[in-house]
């Protein structure tokens, strides 16, 4: 789907990127299959006060990469994060 194509009134997952796919460009951000999963699955681990600190700043950058991808699919127009470290960590990437 590009952006001048007109939305569907539902949008399924295969509009978004067919199956035959494992990226897509959308808002100018190549998006790779699997990036909100693999944000939230950080996050997750990220929050966990178990976490080792240097795994820590590796899951945070990992975090920052994806926070343009998380913002060309408006996800976090849409949800936001309760924590406030969390939110802070989005919020420290510029774009």
């Amino acid at each position: 789907m590009s952006a001048n194509d007109p939305a569907p009134v539902v949008t399924r997952p295969e509009d978004v990127l067919p199956d035959d796919q494992d990226r897509a460009v959308i808002g100018g951000v190549d998006i790779r299959k699997g990036t909100i999963a693999a944000f939230l699955r950080n996050a997750r681990r990220w929050r966990d006060p178990a976490t080792p600190e240097a795994e820590r700043e590796r899951l945070a950058q990992e975090m920052r990469d994806a926070v343009p991808a998380l913002r060309a699919l408006d996800l976090l127009d849409i949800f936001s994060p309760r924590d406030p470290a969390l939110a802070a960590l989005i919020d420290s990437v510029r774009g």
